[in-house]
């Protein structure tokens, strides 16, 4: 079974701070990252198992007070979106066949957007940017079989529509060798 993921934005850099670290004490819980986010909120994501991470999520929102802008838990997270958020991936570039990418308004949204992803098809997470010099944006770029990649971007684009967090999306077959210099 794999761990979920629990994810809290606020409008405070300091209560942000402040909240994390209360929800770090509650719960047997790993500090993924915890940032600010343009324009000046700040964003708190943990992994482990579902119950520790419903339980720091929970405190996080009562912490946050009058600063909690939203959260998100997803228990049973894809394997491939703790390493990419924290820039682990590997992928072997001579058997990329295509690169898929998504980019969305949120944080939360493009993690959910990623897992959908992962799970709709057979395709490799590259890397998973939230936010960070993106003025608040985020995106994820995966690998794969043409089809494969196709099949989860529409997906995720289909997931992130729904709230109305989409900006855009690519699949690019074949990739130019000097794309993926830029990529890894």
């Amino acid at each position: 079974m794999e761990p979920a993921i629990g994810v809290l934005e606020l409008n405070s850099i300091v209560q942000g701070i402040h909240t994390a670290d209360q929800m770090c004490k509650v719960a047997d819980v790993q500090l993924i990252d915890a940032f600010p986010v343009c324009p000046g909120k700040y964003m708190i994501l943990v992994t482990g198992d579902v119950g520790a991470v419903k339980k720091a999520v929970n405190t996080g929102d009562t912490e946050a007070k009058d600063f909690y802008v939203d959260s998100l838990i997803i228990p049973n997270i894809h394997s491939d979106i703790i390493p990419a958020i924290l820039g682990a991936t590997k992928v072997d570039t001579k058997s990329i066949n295509a690169v898929g990418a998504l980019e969305c308004f949120s944080i939360a949204s493009c993690i959910v957007a990623a897992d959908t992803a992962a799970k709709e098809a057979s395709v490799k997470l590259i890397e998973l940017r939230l936010a960070k010099g993106l003025g608040g944006k985020s995106f994820f770029t995966r690998t794969g079989e043409i089809a494969d990649v196709k099949a989860a971007i529409v997906a995720a684009r289909q997931t992130v529509a729904e709230k109305g967090n989409f900006l855009n999306s690519i699949i690019i077959p074949s990739p130019n060798p000097q794309i993926w210099e830029k990529l890894f």
